[in-house]
């Protein structure tokens, strides 16, 4: 009897240490998990936008030069200038204020103005959020956008710094966010570089929200060394992640800056005469 017992012992301490060892593993494995979700949770850079008047100097840098054939890249129609009647803060947001207006600046009038903003703070991967509300009017075309500190562009702030070395689309473009006055609530993300840019943009995702240019929305970005989500008040819309990451495919593996932006496109309603966004925070984690 004894021997009977021992012998049906031995396998019920096995089944026992497998189990044991299973759901230790799930634990483990549910710990994984949790980090995962986790992950990106240390507040690294952030603007509140709580000063009054002009931006933060130490943390921005307003782009105005223009490209050699007098207007901006997608044939825009406006300058973008350094003044605060197109960027400033107030009761704690960022108002970036579209204007029509007769503005004449490097020998070139033009019958619009915008801000181009440029961070002065770049990073490799983290998780971004930005609540913002959007302009409106057909024509206008704001973006929250980043580049590589890489760019050669003339005028671009890390340009300035020395950092250009390469040309875009190869230095790559992460678009956070996009919307187009023709198209009301939609809102868009995209990647661009070696692979994927001007009429060949095959990375690219969005999706319809409410009343974009009427409450404010948080537009988000995950990006990490195997992907770069986006999403909209934590609804997901593109997930970026090639199976190939060469140079024409994955330049995300360095730093990147931080640009937002109204651009004025020609077929601007010819009512049009002032919208802005308007951005609450912008938040880096990582």
């Amino acid at each position: 009897m004894k021997k009977i017992l021992s012998t049906l012992a031995f396998p019920l301490v096995l089944i026992l240490f497998s189990c044991f060892i299973f759901l230790n593993k799930g634990a483990s494995d549910s710990s994984s998990d949790r980090d995962d979700s986790q992950k990106f949770d240390n507040l690294v850079w952030a603007d509140e936008f709580n000063g009054s008047g002009a931006l933060d100097e130490e943390k921005w840098f307003h782009q105005t030069q223009l490209p050699p054939w007098g207007s901006w890249f997608g044939g825009l129609v406006n300058h973008y200038t350094n003044r605060v009647e197109n960027t400033f803060q107030k009761d704690g947001f960022l108002h970036l204020v579209a204007k029509k207006e007769t503005f004449t600046d490097q020998g070139e009038t033009k019958e619009y103005t915008a801000a181009r903003l440029n961070s002065k703070f770049s990073f490799t991967y983290g998780r971004v959020e930005v609540r913002a509300k959007l302009p409106s009017g057909v024509g206008t075309w704001p973006a929250i956008w980043m580049l590589n500190t890489n760019i050669d562009e003339d005028g671009a702030f890390w340009d300035n710094q020395g950092y250009d070395t390469t040309k875009w689309p190869y230095c790559g473009e992460i678009d956070i966010m996009e919307h187009w006055g023709d198209d009301q609530d939609y809102v868009s993300s995209a990647l661009h570089n070696g692979s994927s840019y001007g009429d060949g943009v095959v990375n690219v995702g969005g999706q319809k929200i409410k009343n974009a240019s009427d409450d404010f929305h948080i537009y988000s970005m995950v990006w990490d060394k195997d992907k770069i989500v986006f999403s909209v008040d934590g609804v997901e819309h593109l997930t970026y992640a090639p199976e190939v990451k060469d140079e024409n495919t994955w330049p995300y593996d360095s730093d990147y800056y931080f640009l937002m932006n109204i651009a004025i496109l020609p077929e601007i309603d010819p009512d049009f005469t002032e919208s802005a966004m308007v951005v609450d925070y912008i938040r880096v984690y990582q």
